[in-house]
């Protein structure tokens, strides 16, 4: 059994603790070996921390990694912005011996060190690279009976792609997550604006009405354009926004219809046999239709 540790981050556990009810269930179901990383933190977000300090955010992301490589094993995550964080601290200190050394020092007061042999992924990737859509194919027990999916793989799942050790061919054209689906039933159209931001993120903190706007045009395209059964998420923050942001919108009276979303994990471990009541638990936009589907309804 291969061991992987599972870094939680911050969105997960506080916002959306059926993504991690339905990562752990994958996870087991795919044969892995779940290693916990007790005392990891925040990533913490590249928009944030270095702004303001960054070799104080690079050893903070060093301790994460160093909580992994201390006990052997690699990093997957659920997060865009832990994936993209992580990976980005990795590249710096590699590219930049001097702020490694920096983070050493700072690490070393604690009896740390970072060395850099932990590699961090995130669940596209996960599946697509060290799984394979044909031997996911193989494990589903429900298959997505064509589900239409509408996909969204997450900005920091993408860019800046030279720091990142695993991704697409073509960042600009992201063809993983469409597969994945694919693999377990479903079909999943390209539409012209899938590589847009959702919006989320220090935009949605900082100017929510700006970010909601941004958002909509996005939904609306995938609307027109190829109307989903259902959006399929590579990322915890892009989730929220296109689950509970949605919600906000039709509340708002800014949208007159849904369209259901679900994190990558969430409907993997459903048609992996999942709890679904658990697997969904938090969701704001009605599930229902998108369940019956994959459970052999119409």
């Amino acid at each position: 059994m291969k061991k992987i540790g599972f870094f939680l981050g911050c969105n997960i556990p506080f916002n959306r603790p059926d993504v991690e009810y339905s990562a752990r269930f994958l996870l087991n179901e795919l044969g892995y070996e779940i290693v916990e990383l007790e005392g990891a933190t925040c990533c913490p977000a590249f928009g944030t921390m270095p702004s303001l300090d960054l070799v104080g955010w690079a050893a903070a992301s060093a301790w994460n990694l160093t909580i992994a490589e201390e006990k052997g094993v690699d990093i997957v995550t659920g997060c865009g912005s832990c994936y993209g964080s992580l990976n980005e601290a990795r590249y710096h200190m590699e590219k930049h011996p001097e702020i490694k050394e920096q983070v050493n020092k700072i690490l070393a007061k604690v009896g740390k060190e970072y060395k850099g042999t932990t590699k961090v992924w995130n669940f596209i990737n996960l599946l697509y690279e060290d799984v394979g859509p044909d031997n996911l194919k193989s494990k589903i027990k429900y298959n997505l009976n064509g589900l239409k999916c509408a996909v969204q793989t997450g900005c920091h799942n993408l860019w800046p792609s030279r720091a990142y050790p695993t991704n697409e061919d073509n960042t600009f054209f992201p063809t993983r997550l469409r597969q994945l689906c694919e693999a377990m039933g479903g079909v999943a159209p390209h539409y012209s604006t899938i590589t847009d931001c959702c919006g989320m993120g220090a935009l949605r903190s900082t100017a929510s009405e700006k970010s909601l706007a941004l958002f909509k045009k996005k939904l609306d395209v995938i609307k027109e354009e190829i109307d989903p059964d259902v959006t399929v998420i590579g990322c915890s923050s892009c989730l929220l926004q296109f689950d509970a942001g949605q919600a906000l919108l039709v509340e708002q009276k800014k949208l007159n219809y849904k369209i259901p979303a679900l994190h990558l994990a969430q409907i993997t471990a459903i048609a992996l046999g999942a709890d679904v009541e658990k697997a969904t638990a938090m969701a704001s936009i009605p599930l229902n239709g998108v369940i019956t589907k994959i459970k052999g309804g119409n």
